[in-house]
């Protein structure tokens, strides 16, 4: 996403995570003129608001927010293929090894740290309407990264993060209705299958820009999403083309969702 705002114009992008290295590494590998790496914790109020600062005092304003960030939590216990299932004792079991802090911690990365994002940059947010340097009709947005998991009645990855994922989206619905009298937009970005740290285990080595590498019956597209999908979904929405969306959801995951049990 930061390679692609940052290849059709953004002028200053800053991105935030824990992993400072990590950060700098991206930003020079892309335009360290461009690309501002912050250290920070969407979970920490102070964190937020001293970024939101920082930006305020080198910048002044924001057109667009990105709310990235995100845990897996505790997975379910399943059985392997060819495997019997678990009987009820070992479901129960192997669930409650897992400590209630770390089903809530999901909560905590992947809904709390998205609403404490947007209301730390709700007067930057303003500050680009009043601006008006972006096109004409373009009105400043908060994106969250959601996830198919969202509307998916299987466990899948695991219940704390599909659980999270259809709270922020609805949490973001309800903050395109309650930030519409500021010109705020708010929309959500809802991808299935990438190449990720979190993904690896479920797709291993697969090369997504290869088709055919996946079953048609599990995704229509028969293989992964790549760099091109989420980027050209990105610049739609945060560019004038995506201006009028607003309380809106966009699922990029090449057909995944209609082979799944889901409500969507």
């Amino acid at each position: 996403m930061t390679k692609a705002l940052a290849a059709n114009g953004a002028h200053r992008i800053y991105i935030v995570g824990r992993r400072e290295d990590v950060l700098r590494d991206a930003a020079n590998s892309i335009d360290p003129n461009v690309v501002i790496p912050l250290s920070g914790d969407i979970t920490s109020q102070d964190s937020l608001l001293g970024i939101a600062a920082r930006i305020e005092s080198e910048i002044g304003y924001v057109n667009l927010v990105i709310a990235n960030a995100g845990i897996m939590g505790p997975r379910p216990l399943k059985a392997a293929p060819g495997n019997p299932l678990p009987t009820i004792s070992e479901y129960r079991a192997h669930a409650l090894q897992s400590p209630m802090q770390d089903f809530t911690q999901t909560y905590a990365v992947n809904v709390t740290g998205v609403y404490y994002t947007a209301l730390a940059f709700l007067t930057l947010l303003d500050a680009g309407n009043t601006k008006g340097n972006f096109c004409t009709g373009v009105r400043s947005q908060i994106i969250a990264v959601s996830s198919i998991g969202g509307f998916s009645r299987l466990s899948g990855a695991s219940f704390a993060y599909n659980s999270s994922k259809a709270a922020v989206t609805h949490m973001m619905k309800m903050l395109a209705t309650s930030l519409a009298p500021y010109r705020i937009r708010c929309n959500v970005l809802a991808p299935g299958i990438f190449p990720s740290d979190m993904t690896t285990g479920i797709i291993g080595g697969l090369n997504p820009l290869q088709s055919e590498t996946l079953d048609k019956n599990v995704i229509p597209a028969e293989r992964t999403g790549c760099e091109q999908d989420i980027a050209g979904a990105v610049l739609w929405m945060a560019g004038l083309a995506g201006a009028y969306l607003n309380g809106s959801v966009v699922v990029v995951d090449g057909g995944r969702l209609g082979m799944l049990t889901s409500t969507y």
